[in-house]
């Protein structure tokens, strides 16, 4: 599968859906904050203005106060420094979301409004690609992007993730895995300045063999999974449409993450990049913490299906068969989420998504 064709299949909801349901995301990057400022702080700062970019930003909203945050540890050190703020995404994100968030026209506070010589752009640009100039970025930020693939490496037989995959299927998408992330730093320290950093919070398997919506209870994928699988023995879809399903993404193991910084004779080595620092950590799933409090099933059952929907669907949607009329296929979908929201309502004490991520400081030298 090429770019533009992955692309086709794959984007967030529209109309800033993304962030209701990415509450989730956004308790990630605000533990990826703190390693934001500290990169700041030990960095030497440029005369003429400092570049940080946003890789994955979807509708911008998650990441603001990390963003403000990042602009505030500039300021204390240099007030009059002009920031350059480079929100990036593949080329079918939202970006009239975007930048109604960035430019304070929604529901969120936006930086903007607060200071002066700030200057934010967004770029259609995967990061499967050189988003910026050479020598041009300071500080390089991603969460829950970076499992993406950039093409996929072939059918799951009996799976729609990888973390299902057995044999030579997950071997076909361990090597793409690896691959990938060494494009992705390649093209990242080609953009990095020396002395930048990136600060990455990607998906990740932990040593307990935990990864998104697997760390106890039920396991997410494991009900995305079993329910399609009963739409095609029911007849609701074809097997063909299932294998079209498969998420094209791989969440590593940190021996994984680590293994392009460990060979002093490869390329990333050469070009600069080094692993200043790598944890795993859970981040616990926010509406099953509320439902503990709340006790309202019905409430989680809303608050919790559209986090699990608003990065699924379109991969869902797009593996139905244009031959399907439109309405079909929405009613399809709405009988799908519909089917996973009846599974939640029988046990809601066992659901939950929590994040498992890599949190990653990289330094170009």
């Amino acid at each position: 599968m090429n770019l533009p064709s992955l692309h086709a299949k794959v984007a967030m909801r529209v109309g800033g859906a993304y962030t209701l349901g990415a509450l989730g995301t956004k308790h990630v990057i605000d533990q990826a904050t703190p390693l934001v400022c500290e990169a700041i702080d030990s960095m030497e700062l440029p005369a003429h203005g400092f570049t940080l970019c946003d890789m994955g930003c979807a509708d911008g909203a998650t990441s603001l106060e990390m963003i403000t945050a990042a602009i505030e540890t500039v300021r204390k050190r240099a007030p009059g420094l002009p920031i350059f703020v480079v929100h990036a995404d593949q080329p079918l994100n939202d970006y009239n979301a975007l930048m109604n968030v960035v430019h304070d026209l929604a529901e969120v506070e936006s930086f903007l409004p607060r200071y002066e010589g700030v200057y934010p752009v967004a770029s259609a640009t995967t990061f499967f690609r050189q988003i910026l100039p050479p020598d041009t970025l300071h500080l390089g930020f991603s969460a829950n992007a970076m499992h993406w693939l950039s093409a996929k490496p072939g059918n799951i037989s009996n799976h729609l993730q990888p973390v299902g995959a057995t044999g030579a299927e997950l071997d076909a998408y361990q090597a793409q895995a690896e691959r990938d992330w060494e494009t992705l730093l390649l093209h990242r320290g080609a953009e990095l300045v020396c002395g930048g950093h990136l600060v990455l919070a990607p998906f990740a398997i932990d040593e307990k063999q935990r990864y998104l919506g697997n760390t106890d209870g039920e396991s997410v994928f494991e009900n995305l999974n079993s329910i399609w699988q009963e739409f095609v023995n029911q007849g609701v879809i074809t097997e063909s449409e299932y294998l079209e399903m498969n998420h094209v993404q791989y969440y590593k193991s940190e021996p994984e993450w680590r293994a392009p910084f460990e060979d002093s004779s490869g390329s990333v080595w050469s070009a600069g990049l080094r692993l200043v620092s790598i944890e795993n950590r859970v981040v616990p799933c926010p509406f099953a913490t509320s439902f503990k409090q709340h006790g309202d099933v019905q409430r989680f059952i809303d608050e919790y299906i559209p986090s699990i929907r608003y990065w699924s669907e379109s991969i869902y949607a797009g593996a139905l068969s244009s031959e399907r009329p439109q309405a079909e296929r929405d009613n399809i979908i709405e009988h799908y989420y519909q089917t996973y929201a009846e599974r939640v309502r029988k046990r809601p004490e066992a659901h939950k998504m929590d994040h498992v991520n890599a949190y990653m400081v990289i330094k170009k030298v």
